[in-house]
């Protein structure tokens, strides 16, 4: 691969609905066991090498661990096979299945703080509503809790980009099979059966600490969804981001740590301000 994450990754074997799923992962800061831990997930192009050195800064500046993996058919885990379409519940499957999986083969036990972006972020809401007390809070960036027109606008055009771009050679440098990860998820999102995808009935079961990021220039969903968010899970915190797109760790990089870390820290935010101002 022509882009690696700063740190070698390793690979978890796991088995999900009986088929075998090898999915590669890396630990932030695994030698401060004692520190609490972060994972997170991904969005629907990303990968553990996509994130590149958010998930460092951020652990560094918040004292904590992190993990970060791969899903199935990112990056170097596992590709799907070209004939295995995505199901319309395939973010509930990562909830509910292997993100349980996963933390069960590599030993996670403490409640761990989610930190999702996009498909990432409602696999995070998922699994906090589905195992409320195995999760110490989340931070869920640019949510999906129900489909927009304008996200389908901006797939579809992603679509056209895939074919008449160089999407695919750029996104090759983060996945073995680029293929693999565009069509599953570019397909499911443009199946006319997913249009009905809905998740804002879980909200209210969340009850873990949530905050709720978007950026007001995001091409792939509006306020509406953190609105809903606000709306279902009163507890839950937003911050709303100026000239600020679909990627805040990109885009907003210092506001985004600076807020996450007050987030993760309330009783002492000021004793972590500088170190997420660097």
């Amino acid at each position: 691969m022509g882009v690696t994450f700063p740190m070698d990754p390793l690979f978890a074997d796991l088995l999900i609905d009986g088929r075998a799923q090898r999915l590669e992962y890396a630990w932030i800061g695994a030698k401060r066991a004692d520190a609490p831990l972060i994972v997170f997930l991904h969005e629907g192009l990303g990968s553990l090498a996509m994130w590149k050195d958010y998930p460092q800064a951020l652990c560094a500046a918040a004292g904590m661990r992190g993990l970060v993996y791969s899903r199935h058919g990112y990056g170097r885990s596992t590709p799907r096979p070209a004939t295995q379409k995505w199901p319309v519940e395939f973010m509930h499957a990562e909830a509910q299945q292997v993100l349980p999986a996963l933390f069960d083969r590599l030993g996670v036990e403490d409640p761990p703080w989610l930190f999702g972006h996009s498909d990432g972020a409602s696999i995070a809401l998922l699994y906090a509503a589905a195992f409320r007390t195995r999760v110490a809070g989340l931070v869920a960036v640019a949510p999906h809790v129900f489909v927009e027109d304008v996200s389908v606008t901006s797939i579809e055009q992603a679509r056209i980009a895939y074919a008449t771009t160089d999407l695919r050679q750029r996104l090759a440098r983060y996945h073995d099979d680029p293929d693999s990860a565009f069509r599953g998820w570019n397909d499911i999102w443009l199946d006319p059966a997913f249009r009905a995808w809905n998740i804002e009935d879980c909200l209210p079961r969340i009850r873990c600490p949530l905050l709720a990021v978007q950026g007001e220039d995001d091409p792939y969903g509006t306020m509406a969804q953190v609105d809903a968010i606000a709306r279902l899970a009163p507890h839950a915190r937003l911050l709303k981001l100026p000239a600020c797109g679909h990627s805040p760790h990109r885009d907003q990089p210092a506001a985004l740590s600076r807020a996450v870390v007050a987030f993760l820290h309330p009783s002492a935010p000021e004793r972590f301000a500088m170190a997420a101002r660097a």
